[in-house]
């Protein structure tokens, strides 16, 4: 196994090294990555993002988004947390994770915390889960990542994945408290994020000193795949699948409902019915919507470009877009 040092809490670089290590330039044996990020929602492969953030909160509170190249379901990391990756050569067409999890639950161990596979891509603690995996194949290389719960901030992990009401909030904390733990909280002496770093690499490489060091040209490299494939709009949002959206306001004009059908993160149609006035026919609002991209400032702009804003009585653009996206 060769160990490589990221050297970065960018989520977009690191992801960006891994599609490097995997694609682009084979080492000789297994690599092995450990590494956190700053504030991150990473999103699913097959997931909807607008479905699975609060991205109001997200945006409030430099949150950054992601589309993982695995399956599997959304999560929250933070310098409080750490990431895993394995990358392999071999040949299999089986999603198999217990041969990456074990050395994880043995480092684990060896700290004086015992831990649990439950059998499907996740690690518990006392049955709370503190760890969650995914795999995805490229050619004849296998990837298996995973993110382990050291010290992370649960509040804000929970906030960020559901909808900001307080009342559903303060439920969800507790009901997330009551199935999710930190490691933390189960080592028999207390233990930064740091010495818990170097801990978890030295037990997973077994002691060995094999360690490859980036280059200029890995670096160079690994920052335009950060650009290409991850760290952009059409990366992010243009593989969600296609979804609609029905929302209803009520303001000072009247009643504005838009039924709207999104593909790819672009508006494809829409429609606006209500009891509102307007200088325009419904028609034109929904042209100024057709063909833009499903977000808070496309959907302002469009607006504004097709000089919808005044043309509603006591609507502004700004409460349209509001309705429109979250």
């Amino acid at each position: 196994m060769i160990y490589i040092e990221t050297g970065s809490s960018d989520v977009y670089y690191n992801f960006g090294l891994e599609y490097y290590f995997t694609v682009e330039k084979r080492l000789p044996d297994t690599v092995f990555l450990f590494w956190r990020t700053t504030p991150t929602l990473m999103v699913g492969k097959y997931q909807n993002v607008l479905e699975e953030i609060n991205k109001p909160y997200a945006d409030a509170h430099g949150i950054r988004i992601v589309r993982r190249m695995s399956g599997g379901g959304t999560i929250y990391t933070d310098p409080g947390g750490w990431q895993y990756t394995f990358i392999q050569h071999r040949e299999t067409q089986q999603i198999e994770f217990h041969q990456y999890i074990a050395p994880v639950i043995d480092a684990l161990e060896e700290l004086g915390v015992h831990a649990e596979f439950n059998g499907r891509n996740d690690l518990t603690i006392d049955g709370k889960k503190f760890s969650g995996s995914a795999q995805y194949r490229m050619g004849d290389c296998l990837v298996h990542h995973g993110s382990l719960l050291f010290d992370t901030d649960i509040q804000q992990m929970v906030a960020s994945t559901t909808v900001d009401s307080y009342k559903i909030l303060s439920k969800s904390i507790k009901s997330v408290r009551d199935r999710v733990t930190n490691i933390a909280e189960h080592l028999p002496a207390p233990m930064d994020a740091d010495a818990f770093k170097a801990c978890m690499v030295r037990h997973i490489m077994q002691g060995s000193d094999r360690v490859y060091q980036l280059t200029p040209e890995d670096d160079r490299r690994i920052r335009e795949l950060a650009a290409e494939k991850f760290n952009n709009w059409e990366a992010i949002y243009g593989a969600d699948p296609k979804f609609n959206i029905e929302r209803t306001g009520r303001f000072a004009g009247g009643k504005m409902q838009f039924k709207i059908d999104v593909r790819k993160g672009v508006i494809q149609s829409a429609a606006v019915y209500g009891d509102f006035f307007s200088t325009l026919d419904a028609e034109s609002i929904c042209v100024a919507l057709t063909g833009c991209r499903y977000e808070r400032e496309a959907v302002l702009q469009a607006l504004l470009d097709h000089h919808i804003d005044g043309a509603v009585y006591r609507i502004s653009a700004e409460e349209m877009r509001d309705l429109i996206v979250d």
